[in-house]
């Protein structure tokens, strides 16, 4: 085991630091909306549903394309696609500071969408390739945490770019998309350098490495699905990609959301920056933590499922608190809590499937993360246009992560007693 150790960290050094780096960038891209929003939306006179839509459509063209942009990176190869992905997206992303009205926002969020789609469930799976399920909670985690990572540098980063306003007669919300999209683009070309398609055709592992990385991953495969089609229709992976739904409705709506929260809280542009940062910085902590508690305990379902109670409570809290400092809390406590939730999550849907299936029950279950990514800003937008404050949004999003934790848990129960069932046919073969 040791000598295990020793190669799967050795690939985990190589691979798993630029990935970060990468969903860094491509997570900033996502969300670099919600401190524009800051200045954008009253420079283009945007209402809370405009800017609610516009955020939420990204995640309509990022589902389309998911499920086409999986399979075609599980036979082509991580490197050529990732590669195409990140040069698309930065082009995209920087022609974000063009927007001048309600049509060109949506038509360019739902562009990057489709032309993100492909990256997140791509380096999932690419994780597979590499990692026995005794590593990968951790090193997902560690990739995942990225998210929050990019709110501890993005968001005080953005908050000094928004003071480029007049800079060259831009505003300081597309000096923002230019300087935030085109790391994407320079990126894809060292992706070509660094990320091997596999095991196999890495340079720095030796031939005794490639082969002990090889007999790991053989000796779990023991899976009988490793078709796409018919893992498509397994219904664990649609109750699995339910349960998505509840997270990431919650985790993109508070995410796009949050920037304008702290500074409806009476923070200058400037201090929402760091305030957001500080509460991504103990997010992405607990992220890591929670991952390694998976990895250590061999469990994964309850480790989703009581942040995602946490988060609910989090946000009932904050909807009926009186006081901004509470209500801040309350949110600081939903951050770490649903972010920690995610980090897990996905090393679920790759623990039942392998190879082509796994690439697709992923790319399904990111598919309705995108819808939850869709409805969560959108939803936000439209009742606090209605009600005029945030309280009756946060209430609907902590009845989605009830239900979704439920869900979770009762799916763990379930494989569990099919697993009972199948121990005494095991045994008496």
């Amino acid at each position: 085991m040791a000598e295990q150790d020793r190669v799967f960290a050795k690939c985990a050094w190589r691979l798993v630091p630029f990935m970060t780096l990468l969903y860094l960038v491509n997570f900033i891209d996502q969300v670099n909306v919600g401190f524009a929003a800051l200045t954008m939306n009253g420079d283009l006179g945007f209402s809370p549903t405009v800017f609610g839509f516009g955020a939420g459509v990204f995640f309509i063209g990022y589902m389309l394309m998911q499920i086409p942009a999986n399979v075609v990176i599980e036979r082509l190869g991580v490197r050529r696609c990732i590669f195409s992905i990140l040069f698309v997206w930065g082009l995209i992303s920087a022609a974000c500071s063009l927007v001048q009205g309600p049509g060109s926002f949506y038509a360019l969020r739902f562009c990057l969408g489709l032309a993100e789609a492909g990256f997140f469930p791509g380096m999932i799976f690419y994780l597979t390739l590499w990692f026995p399920q005794a590593y990968r909670a951790r090193y997902t985690a560690t990739f995942v945490s990225a998210n929050a990572l990019a709110f501890v540098i993005g968001a005080p980063l953005s908050s000094v770019i928004l003071k480029l306003d007049g800079a060259l007669q831009l505003h300081g919300w597309q000096w923002l998309f230019l300087l935030e999209g085109l790391p994407a683009f320079f990126l894809s070309f060292a992706a070509l350098a660094l990320l091997p398609d596999s095991p196999a055709k890495a340079a720095w592992l030796t031939e005794a490495e490639k082969k002990t990385i090889a007999a790991r991953l053989a000796r779990e495969d023991s899976s009988a699905q490793r078709d796409v089609w018919p893992a498509l229709r397994n219904p664990r992976v649609l109750i699995i990609g339910l349960v998505a739904v509840t997270i990431s409705s919650s985790l993109y709506g508070i995410r796009l959301w949050l920037p304008q929260i702290v500074q409806g809280t009476g923070f200058s542009n400037l201090a929402t920056g760091f305030v957001v940062a500080l509460f991504f910085a103990v997010a992405m902590l607990v992220m890591n933590l929670w991952g390694h508690s998976s990895d250590k305990r061999g469990e994964r379902f309850r480790h989703v499922a009581l942040p995602m109670f946490v988060a609910a409570l989090g946000f009932i809290v904050a909807s009926m608190a009186a006081s901004e400092p509470l209500v801040l809390a309350a949110l600081f406590v939903v951050v770490s809590s649903v972010s920690a939730a995610m980090g897990v999550y996905w090393s679920i849907p790759s623990s039942f499937l392998r190879g082509p299936a796994a690439a697709a029950s992923i790319a399904v279950a990111n598919c309705f993360s995108s819808l939850g990514g869709f409805l969560g800003p959108f939803v936000i937008g439209v009742l606090k246009e209605r009600s005029g404050s945030y309280a009756s949004s946060m209430a609907a999003l902590a009845l989605g992560l009830v239900l979704g934790a439920c869900i979770v848990l009762a799916m763990s129960r379930s494989l569990a007693t099919r697993a009972a069932a199948a121990q005494p046919e095991t045994s008496a073969g």
